[in-house]
């Protein structure tokens, strides 16, 4: 089964070997998505809010890109450094989720940088589209 990576329009270099997102089969997959700044840095450090919103802003981007909408969500993976964010983070969350929510869990780890505080990681069903870039 061949697969199409994903790259939004301004997609920055990656810190890792990864792709934004890659496309197989009508099933999206959306890496861990974080708060970058343009230069790779820590957008918002410590700000639950503001990088919840960056996050999914991002990931929104990378699901567009390939032809699908925020709806074709069905799975996401919820990474938080504190649990003292996580009534932030659903507020922000149900925004850009007010149907039928997706399938997720939740956990509290360490990320990869300090000042992060969320990282999000997103699976969408969007049926056979050819979106992205390859």
């Amino acid at each position: 089964m061949p697969k199409t990576v994903i790259l939004p329009p301004g997609t920055g270099t990656p810190i890792a070997p990864f792709s934004p997102g890659t496309l197989a089969d009508g099933v999206v997959y959306v890496s861990g998505t974080l708060a970058f700044d343009k230069d790779n840095n820590v957008a918002f450090p410590e700000d639950a809010e503001a990088q919840t919103r960056q996050v999914l802003e991002t990931i929104k981007s990378v699901i567009e890109t390939a032809g699908g909408t925020m709806d074709d969500v069905t799975m996401n993976h919820i990474f938080l450094t504190d649990w003292s964010n996580y009534q932030t983070i659903n507020k922000v969350y149900a925004e850009y989720f007010p149907g039928d929510k997706p399938a997720r869990y939740c956990i509290q780890c360490g990320l990869v940088k300090p000042g992060f505080v969320v990282e999000i990681a997103s699976v969408a069903h969007i049926g056979q589209k050819d979106g992205g870039k390859k």
